[in-house]
């Protein structure tokens, strides 16, 4: 008994630290926003209670808001669906390269650049010929001239632009987990499958894809979650325009909090942005597990 009060201290005694940084870090300033939504400040002067009005105002007023929810929830999507092509090239470098820990840290390279560098090398790509822009070269050097555009100044493909940026910058780090749970599939089944005459497509239909499950699920959060947040790619290639065609929550929070000076407006963004993100970790959280039990 004494041992294991002694190792329930031990515990306590790891985790604290932690659990009062998270608090601090986390938890105290997800309260102060959701309070600060519920006033009427510009974060610096005098405040004033207002309740729910910001959120009135906020669900049935701003011209913005539900477009830029509507973009949010298009880059989550879009996120998502890069996710089966990261577990297709990990199945392939697993299958058929002998060393593919080199490719994988390669394809893994933009994860880790700045944000900075990887807007301005796709704002120089996507601009126009006559500034050097290289994709508008290339499609006029194939004589697909009528193809070109201004790929971040015209409102109707902007977001489009981003959401490729977005694709090409995360790829490598979705197949660099995927990867990492096919590695953790014990050889021995797939030679027993191919005893029994499943090999190939069948072999990851049945083994790689259902042992996988779970690897699958934490690449989904953490592209949706991360997508609900976006910010930093757009607001160093687009800042949100032309004409907010290119706003997400995020960058609605800032310019409302700080470009507005709206601070109590932009805390109840924060607090939609927070449910929205809870809400969306809770729905992905109970269809994986459903496919768990019925796959495994």
């Amino acid at each position: 008994m004494n041992v294991l009060r002694v190792s329930k201290w031990t515990i306590a005694a790891f985790v604290l630290p932690c659990l009062i940084v998270y608090v601090g870090l986390v938890f105290i300033p997800v309260l102060v926003s959701m309070y600060s939504g519920l006033l009427d400040w510009n974060g610096i002067g005098t405040s004033k209670f207002v309740g729910l009005d910001n959120f009135k105002t906020l669900l049935f007023d701003d011209p913005v808001f539900w477009p830029s929810v509507r973009r949010t929830l298009m880059f989550a999507v879009f996120s998502m669906a890069e996710i089966p092509v990261a577990l297709f090239v990990a199945i392939l470098l697993n299958r058929f390269v002998k060393k593919p820990n080199f490719f994988v840290s390669a394809y893994f390279m933009p994860v880790i650049l700045s944000v900075v560098i990887i807007g301005q090398l796709w704002k120089t790509i996507y601009n126009p010929a006559a500034m050097g822009g290289m994709l508008n070269q290339v499609l006029e050097q194939i004589g697909l001239s009528s193809w070109t555009h201004s790929w971040l100044t015209e409102p109707n493909i902007a977001m489009y632009s981003l959401y490729f940026v977005a694709l090409w910058q995360y790829l490598g780090y979705h197949t660099l987990i995927q990867f990492t749970g096919i590695q953790n599939i014990s050889a021995d089944i797939y030679e027993a499958a191919k005893i029994d005459g499943a090999e190939g497509l069948k072999a990851d239909w049945y083994i790689t894809f259902p042992m996988n499950i779970p690897i699958f699920k934490i690449s989904i959060v953490l592209a949706f979650i991360g997508s609900l947040q976006a910010f930093d790619m757009v607001m160093v290639m687009t800042a949100g325009g032309p004409a907010h065609a290119t706003d997400v929550i995020s960058t609605h929070m800032y310019n409302m909090s700080f470009l507005s000076m709206k601070y109590g407006y932009g805390s109840s963004i924060a607090t939609f942005l927070v449910a929205l993100c809870l809400l969306a970790t809770v729905v992905i959280n109970f269809i994986f597990n459903r496919l768990e039990r019925k796959y495994t």
